[in-house]
């Protein structure tokens, strides 16, 4: 008997893990060992009879025995492909890969191929069950998101802790969390401090510390000590259901890659199936020699080779590989079509105060003409302590030695400032125009100031000033510089804050194309106009909240921060978890590498079938070696798509 080759591929372990390419071959909880022990008793079998035959060690191992053998061997693998091909059968759907590998090897068994009728079922098989590893593991990260969700919650009722579902606590009340937990919902901080893991939502694996009265998410992990947090929201509210069913649901959003292969599928498998009844029937009336069994024989490796499983498979595990990858980063795609439409951005537009600054202003410089700073600091803080804006508040972190003035008297001046008595003396703090009006000479070095600026009078003569600013991020500036190196080139910033300060902030960081003083809908005028020029594909980077009309418009919009954010989840297309907008570059990679990985699949698998094809259809090609080239190309596919796992985006 001569020696032949065999052929990988789809395998139903049991009646109840139903087949489906849409649901990444998930084979259900059952043990791994369970899964693969059809196939290894068809394995052994299929050697054992091959040993015989090869060694004629039993001479009895001939007719209606050896059919019987090989026969037992086929079904462990083979009847499970030959039920879904029927169950697809009676739908309509007949050019499935279990009707073409129930044909292949139906017909191996006819022409009185049986060890090859086996093989090749064999190794679709095991095929099949390399690729369901696989699969697994690119959802590896997303299933690790899935398991942050909380067990339980330990809520005070009627004088005690008592441990019930988060589902069934209520707003309001008091949960504790103790070492090692994960908070159950979201909440305010009750207790003095706490130190938060948040890597599973944020992918940062630096420790948060929060104070009281401060927000926590549901899913972040306790590390210190216990602590008591105050329902905000009900469980189905929380960020951590929100982004659970944001994951779930991301790979249901299909690129147009995937679909337009599923279609091409469709279209494809029947044709092959037609070739193979040319390639068995039209040589008849060509071919002086013609042998019937010869061309059938040459049908069926056609059959086995055509088969499209390999390469449907393996474009929807890359995308799961990459988006796998970006929620392990703290990049949370809404779907593989938005892994697609980021490595097509060549424009970026991006908010200021939130996405490149932190939004919390900051003491830049103190200038005291005429006083100690300190005394002078004293006299100011007094004042902006009967004020609640952001501006005072910043003011009001300046840490000033000896005690602390009061001011009475205080009235607010409309658009202009305040005025008071603190410590008997008349004091002023606004703008110029509440100097002007008081007849108060300002320096001039103060007109060059394009940070916010405020003034200071004390007993009608000017006593300094304080320049309040907002900060740039750590990796603002590294942003920018990487996002030029992966070629996006056209970038501009959109603020609502002062064009001075906007292009201030633009300047430092590089950013050529700036405007201040927009209102939202502005914003969207510009990303409206810039989208007219039909080449410009433009994401827009922003806080989620008052932006949220440009991410809609936009071709892909970016929120950061978005964990805490509902206007965020519901309105971007990709959800930075963190407020590092050095991530949107990592997003970029990210996508670029599924695209490239999962075209390289592509070509990979139909090269190779399109040349066995061809050397099977002109008899230069055995079964065997057709099963094996499939194998090959599914498992590099595999082995490719799993590298994303596995990539350094940095």
């Amino acid at each position: 008997m001569k020696k032949k080759k065999v052929n990988l591929r789809d395998l139903k372990p049991n009646s109840e893990e139903q087949h489906s390419h849409d649901d990444g071959h998930d084979h259900g909880d059952g043990s791994a060992f369970k899964t693969y022990i059809p196939a290894i008793i068809s394995f052994v079998m299929l050697i054992v009879g091959i040993a015989v035959d090869y060694f004629d060690a039993i001479p009895q191992f001939e007719g209606w025995i050896r059919v019987v053998w090989y026969t037992l061997a086929y079904i462990p693998v083979g009847f499970p492909v030959i039920k879904e091909g029927w169950k697809s059968l009676i739908k309509g759907d007949v050019f499935t890969e279990f009707f073409l590998m129930s044909i292949a090897t139906i017909g191996a068994f006819v022409i009185g191929e049986y060890p090859e009728g086996v093989a090749v079922m064999l190794f679709y098989a095991v095929g099949e069950l390399f690729q369901n590893a696989a699969v697994n593991r690119a959802k590896g990260n997303i299933k690790a998101l899935l398991d942050v969700r909380p067990k339980e919650a330990n809520v005070f009722r009627n004088d005690d802790y008592i441990s019930v579902s988060p589902e069934d606590v209520n707003i309001g009340e008091k949960i504790q969390i103790r070492v090692g937990e994960k908070i159950p919902l979201d909440g305010v901080l009750l207790s003095e401090k706490a130190a938060l893991n948040t890597a599973a939502l944020t992918g940062e694996s630096k420790p948060t510390s929060i104070l009281t009265g401060e927000k926590v998410y549901a899913g972040t992990i306790n590390l210190e000590s216990v602590i008591e947090v105050e329902v905000t929201n009900k469980f189905e509210d929380s960020s951590i259901a929100r982004i659970l069913d944001l994951v779930q649901n991301a790979t249901a959003r299909k690129s147009k890659t995937e679909l337009f292969i599923r279609q091409f599928a469709r279209i494809y498998t029947p044709i092959v199936v037609f070739l193979a009844i040319g390639v068995t029937f039209i040589p008849y009336f060509f071919v002086d020699d013609y042998v019937f069994r010869d061309w059938l024989y040459r049908a069926l490796i056609f059959l086995v080779i055509s088969c499209p499983c390999a390469l449907v498979i393996s474009i929807p595990l890359g995308y799961f590989g990459g988006l796998g990858a970006a929620s392990k980063n703290g990049i949370l795609f809404k779907g593989a079509s938005f892994l697609d439409a980021m490595t097509k951005i060549n424009t970026l537009v991006m908010d200021k105060t939130g996405t490149v600054t932190k939004g919390v202003f900051k003491i830049k410089e103190v200038k005291a003409i005429g006083w100690n700073e300190t005394e002078f600091m004293q006299y100011l803080m007094a004042m902006e302590e009967q004020s609640t804006h952001p501006i005072a508040k910043a003011i009001l972190e300046y840490k000033a030695e000896g005690e602390d003035f009061e001011a009475t008297e205080v009235s607010e001046i409309a658009g202009k400032g305040l005025r008071g008595i603190v410590n008997g003396k008349t004091v002023l703090v606004g703008n110029k125009a509440l100097m002007t009006s008081n007849n108060i000479d300002v320096p001039s070095e103060t007109e060059s100031i394009v940070e916010s600026i405020v003034l200071v009078a004390i007993d009608n003569q000017f006593a300094g000033y304080v320049v309040i600013a907002d900060e740039l991020k750590e990796d603002a500036k590294e942003t920018i510089t990487n996002l030029h190196k992966v070629g996006i080139k056209n970038i501009m910033m959109l603020s609502g804050d002062k064009d001075s300060i906007t292009q201030q902030v633009a300047k430092e960081l590089n950013i050529e194309n700036a405007k201040g003083g927009l209102l939202p809908e502005d914003k969207l005028n510009e990303v409206e106009i810039l989208k007219k020029n039909p080449k410009n594909k433009v994401a827009f980077i922003g806080d989620g909240i008052n932006d949220a009309p440009v991410l809609a418009a936009s071709n892909v919009g970016i929120a950061m921060g978005g964990l805490g954010s509902d206007v965020a989840i519901e309105t971007a297309d990709v959800i930075i978890q963190t407020d590092q907008p050095s991530k949107v570059v990592r997003a970029i990679k990210i996508s670029r590498s599924t695209r490239k990985i999962v075209w390289q699949n592509i070509i990979l698998a139909f090269g190779v079938k399109v040349i066995v094809l061809i050397l099977g259809a002109g008899g230069l090609a055995t079964m065997w070696e057709a099963v094996f080239a499939d194998v090959g190309v599914a498992l590099l596919a595999i082995l490719n798509a799993v590298r994303l796992q596995k990539m350094n985006w940095d």
